[in-house]
């Protein structure tokens, strides 16, 4: 899976008037590579990632994802995409009230037709989740809502992961062993990673580091 962004423009109305957030970003991610995002607060990082997701559209500008253009899907298929292509952690956790932990972590992997029990297994023990699989949402902690919602992304091995600060509510230790869950996925399944961080010390461990700086791609 290889995701290419070329020439991304995208603007925001506020009451001032249109803010241009992204100015024409190239961005190439290879399937088994895992590229870290940077950059100072609102110059778009997050935006990039929406766009990548297929969650919005770009005003100009082309998302491809295996040479296929995402603003020439439909509804349906921009559906199929989020369910089956992509692996999304962003900082609100979407987790669902009416399932268990247990439940939850499976239910993305379920939709791909991609459960498999033992990695799953394997997720829980890695996040530390083992005591809390019978709990629902509304029964853990911030921190341990955020290492359900990343193992249940991981769970279904997606093509393209697109984590937003996926550690910033963790301890030091279970980000690390959560940096090395996606590297592995990333490096083993051919996945593509692209991550958004503002620790210099996680960006240094992934291939490379891209930093937006004012709406572009900084050279």
């Amino acid at each position: 899976m290889t995701l290419v962004l070329s020439n991304i423009r995208k603007s925001y109305t506020t009451a001032e008037g249109s803010i241009a957030i992204l100015k024409g970003v190239d961005l190439v991610v290879g399937a088994g590579e895992s590229v870290a995002l940077t950059g100072e607060s609102g110059s778009g990082k997050s935006t990039l990632l929406h766009l990548a997701g297929g969650l919005d559209q770009p005003d100009s500008g082309s998302v491809m994802m295996d040479r296929q253009e995402l603003s020439d899907f439909n509804e349906r298929e921009r559906s199929w995409y989020r369910r089956t292509r992509v692996g999304l952690v962003f900082q609100q956790f979407n987790l669902i009230p009416s399932l268990n932990v247990a439940a939850n972590m499976s239910f993305h992997a379920k939709l791909a037709d991609r459960h498999d029990p033992t990695w799953q297994r394997t997720l829980t023990e890695t996040l530390g989740l083992e005591p809390y699989l019978a709990r629902y949402p509304e029964q853990l902690s911030g921190g341990q809502q955020q290492r359900v919602a990343i193992g249940r992304t991981l769970a279904a091995r997606p093509p393209l992961i697109l984590a937003d600060e996926p550690t910033g509510n963790l301890d030091e230790a279970t980000g690390d062993a959560v940096l090395d869950l996606m590297l592995s996925l990333a490096r083993n399944a051919g996945s593509a990673l692209l991550l958004v961080t503002h620790s210099s010390r996680l960006a240094e461990r992934l291939d490379r580091k891209v930093v937006l700086h004012g709406g572009r791609i900084a050279e």
